[in-house]
């Protein structure tokens, strides 16, 4: 009997994303269900009542959450092809280190860089390019505005050289094969635009190493099939940052 596979999850997530490409990375056939988040489905609530946040794969029934261990649940589970986790302890340590590094710095950067305007906006850029703890970081620079929104620049850009500093000159985080990392960190990609649109600068300026990278998972069919659209994205934040500046 085949495995019955639900991803509850939205387009435009870099969450979502990630369990996406790593399904298509091991050829796994799944149904994807996109989800309202201002009217969240009675599957969504049900299947993830602690903190009700997608993206949820469901298994033969059984849910998973969180897109990091779902991704090392998928490398598990389908374990025939494509290893996304090194077997190595150490090097499995650092990968889950740089996974997690992604999340707590980029994600946060990455938004206030989007949602913050003036000095602000610097800072973030700045943070953002330093340290690609990266969702966070875009969040916060699409959002912000003024001397907070230049904060949030700064720290974004710092992100991104040091994950660019950890790449080095290897063709993926994990050496030469795309891996957990890789999968965290490309569907910042498509929020790329939007932060050098909304922080006034060039991210291929300021971490070009960083942007050859992201061309070579380009060419993995897994990545390009399922990255949301750049202006599409883009378009999709300036619409919600008008909303908030309108209440």
């Amino acid at each position: 009997m085949a495995d019955e596979i639900i991803l509850l999850g939205t387009w435009i997530s870099i969450f979502s994303t990630r369990v996406k490409i790593a399904l298509a990375e091991k050829e796994v056939d799944y149904e994807f269900r996109e989800e309202d988040l201002s009217n969240k489905s009675p599957l969504l609530l049900k299947a993830n009542p602690v903190n009700k946040q997608i993206p949820v794969l469901i298994h033969n029934g059984k849910p998973v959450y969180e897109s990091l261990i779902i991704v090392e649940y998928i490398d598990e589970v389908w374990n025939h092809k494509s290893p996304l986790l090194p077997s190595d302890p150490h090097q499995l340590a650092q990968a889950r280190f740089w996974a997690d590094y992604v999340d707590k710095k980029m994600y946060i950067a990455g938004r206030q860089l989007m949602f913050s305007t003036g000095e602000a906006q610097e800072t973030v850029k700045n943070d953002l390019i330093g340290c690609l703890k990266m969702y966070i970081a875009g969040r916060q620079l699409m959002f912000s505005t003024g001397e907070a929104q230049e904060t949030v620049k700064n720290d974004l850009i710092g992100c991104l050289k040091v994950l660019e500093g950890e790449l080095g000159d290897k063709p993926y985080f994990g050496g030469e094969t795309f891996g957990i990392v890789d999968v965290a960190l490309i569907p910042n990609y498509s929020f790329f635009f939007a932060y050098e649109q909304f922080g006034n600068f060039s991210i291929v300026a300021e971490c070009p190493a960083l942007v050859a990278w992201v061309h070579r998972c380009m060419e993995k069919k897994s990545v390009s099939k399922h990255l949301p659209d750049q202006h599409k994205v883009y378009d999709c934040v300036l619409e919600r940052k008008k909303k908030l500046e309108a209440e």
